[in-house]
């Protein structure tokens, strides 16, 4: 009887350890389980912030070609018109000069036009491409 006792103790204590043991792998598996999701939610808001920093460098970007175009204009247009007065008293009529410089424009947008995917189109989608895979 008393080996019985001692046997049915034994028993009670493997399965308390037991229960020991299972409620400590839940614990690490719960454990687990959040780090993977805070892993998860990790990366998410890295591709978020990652994401943000690009549009913000390419917009950047392209406000400052923009800002160096619309400045560029304004000197060439003066310039243009510096040269059309000139031409046009050499040749010893204002419109002349103005014609001149108005067929010389009308000559290279002809030519951007014919090469527009080559000159226009293809650089600015490489320089796009380029600046978002940095």
């Amino acid at each position: 009887m008393q080996a019985a006792k001692e046997l049915i103790e034994k028993g009670k204590e493997i399965i308390e350890d037991g229960k020991e043991i299972i409620e400590e792998r839940k614990e690490l598996i719960e454990d687990l389980f959040e780090k993977a999701e805070e892993y998860v939610k990790t990366n998410i808001q890295l591709a978020k912030l990652k994401a943000t920093d690009k549009v913000a460098e390419v917009v950047g970007s392209l406000v400052t070609q923009l800002a160096l175009v619309v400045f560029g204009f304004f000197f060439l247009l003066m310039l243009n018109f510096g040269i059309a007065f000139w031409l046009g008293s050499i040749m010893g009529a204002t419109h002349y000069g103005f014609m001149i410089v108005a067929g010389f424009y009308a000559l290279v947008g002809i030519l951007i036009f014919v090469f527009r995917k080559t000159i226009i189109k293809t650089p600015i989608s490489n320089s796009i491409i380029s600046q978002i895979l940095k």
